[in-house]
């Protein structure tokens, strides 16, 4: 009897080369060169994490979150650019993603399926078919929601914490009228300085929210860290 194959595994690093990386460079560079212009420029830098993503789709059959925040962050800016419509929606624009995420995961807290247990309690990653047999065994299923409730809150406070500082680093660095070259250049740089002002302070709450949850569960199940996750042999 034949095995089923195992899921091809994403590249990180793939996914952070086309989906950011490679958009911010075609952003910076292309912009400046008279045959392509800004307009052409945007529309470049779209087809990388949409093709992307629709590669990720074909061979492993899931949506690529990452590829649909870069793709959405950037047609957006494009329309902005295009219409040239107000550089001050660019700040908007930016909060507004990481905000409605937010709202997201407050919002589905109560649903059958919050949004913290598809992001952190991933059963591609954790093995919560045993964590759930010991818990219904200690009849702790309602410390356990209580844990996710407020796992919640937390992850909603780290969305909200990064639509303010998008919003501010927009404020700073987008001066110049939308559809021009140094909008687009600006708006590269604001990408690249995301990650140490973003994405490095996002990161610090999600590791404590993640010390938080996995250090509750230990307490809760008597696993040990490594005993909750999928070990492949």
């Amino acid at each position: 009897m034949t095995t089923p194959s195992k899921q091809k595994k994403e590249n990180p690093l793939l996914s952070i080369l086309f989906n950011i990386l490679v958009p911010i460079l075609i952003l910076n560079k292309l912009t400046k060169l008279d045959e392509i212009g800004p307009v052409y420029a945007l529309l470049i830098a779209l087809a990388f994490p949409l093709g992307y993503g629709l590669y990720d789709w074909f061979l492993r059959k899931k949506k690529n979150f990452i590829s649909i925040l870069g793709f959405a962050g950037i047609f957006l800016t494009g329309i902005i650019g295009v219409f040239e419509l107000p550089t001050a929606w660019v700040a908007y624009k930016e909060a507004s993603i990481p905000f409605i995420i937010g709202v997201a995961v407050l919002v589905t807290i109560k649903s059958r399926l919050p949004l913290v247990k598809r992001l952190l309690y991933s059963p591609e990653l954790m093995d919560v078919e045993r964590i759930d047999a010991i818990l219904i065994a200690k009849n702790a299923n309602e410390s356990f929601d209580k844990i996710m409730r407020n796992s919640s809150y937390l992850l909603a406070f780290s969305f909200f914490l990064s639509a303010i500082l998008n919003f501010v680093l927009a404020k700073i660095i987008m001066q110049s009228p939308a559809g021009t070259p140094s909008f687009n250049d600006e708006y590269s740089r604001m990408l690249g300085l995301s990650w140490p002002v973003i994405v490095v302070p996002s990161m610090v709450v999600m590791a404590f929210i993640l010390w938080y949850l996995f250090g509750s569960l230990t307490k809760l199940t008597g696993l040990k860290f490594e005993e909750m996750f999928k070990i492949e042999g």
